[in-house]
C-alpha cells in the first residue's frame, strides 16, 4: 500500500506541475515571413487576392492532391470561404474566409481548423511597393493556444515550423509570378 501511495503522490505532483507551468507560459505566437517579387504591386495583388490561387503556392495545399475542396461566395471578395477536407492529418479539415481587404495593400483571413483539432486563427498577406517594379510580400499568422495546451509551446518551436512552410510557399509564389 505504501508503494501505491507513493506512486499516487508522485503522479499527483506531475499533474500539478503540468497544470501550473502553463499558467506562466505564453499562449500567443505570431509568424511573419517575407519575400521580394520582381513584379509590380498591382500584378502581385491581383494574384494573391484570389484565395483559390493559394492552392498553387501553399505548402499545405500541396500535401494532399486528393483533398476535397469547396467554395462559397465570390473569390477575391470579403466573405469568400474556401473549405478543405483531407485524410492527411498534416492537412486535416477546415476553412479559410476572407475577412478584410485593403485594395492593393492587404488581405486578412480567418482560418478555422476543424480536424485534427479545433482552432481559429488569423492570417494575412500584405504587400508593399519596392524600387524597380518589385513588391515585398509578407505572409503572417497570429494564433492563441488555450490553457493548458500552451505548455506545448515550450517544447515545439511553432514559429520555426510554420515559418519554414511560409518561406517555401513564398518561394513558390515568387516563382509563379516571376515566370508569368
Amino acid at each position: 500500500m505504501k508503494v501505491l501511495k507513493k506512486i499516487g503522490i508522485g503522479f499527483g505532483i506531475i499533474i500539478a506541475i503540468l497544470l501550473i507551468i502553463p499558467l506562466f507560459t505564453k499562449n500567443e505566437y505570431s509568424v511573419v515571413r517575407e519575400t521580394v517579387i520582381a513584379r509590380p504591386k498591382a500584378t502581385v495583388f491581383e494574384y494573391i487576392v484570389l484565395l483559390k490561387n493559394q492552392d498553387n503556392f501553399s505548402v499545405w495545399a500541396q500535401m494532399d492532391k486528393n483533398m476535397k475542396k469547396s467554395h462559397k461566395g465570390t473569390d477575391g471578395q470579403v466573405g469568400f470561404v474556401s473549405a478543405w477536407e483531407s485524410a492527411n492529418d498534416n492537412v486535416g479539415a477546415g476553412e479559410q474566409e476572407i475577412k478584410k481587404i485593403l485594395p492593393g495593400e492587404r488581405i486578412d483571413y480567418e482560418l478555422r481548423f476543424l480536424k485534427p483539432m479545433k482552432a481559429t486563427n488569423q492570417a494575412y498577406l500584405k504587400i508593399e511597393s519596392m524600387p524597380g517594379d518589385q513588391t515585398k510580400v509578407m505572409w503572417g499568422f497570429n494564433a492563441k493556444t488555450p490553457y493548458p495546451f500552451n505548455i506545448m509551446l515550450l517544447f515545439f518551436d511553432v514559429e520555426k515550423m510554420i515559418g519554414k512552410d511560409f518561406e517555401t510557399g513564398l518561394a513558390s509564389l515568387k516563382k509563379i509570378l516571376e515566370e508569368k
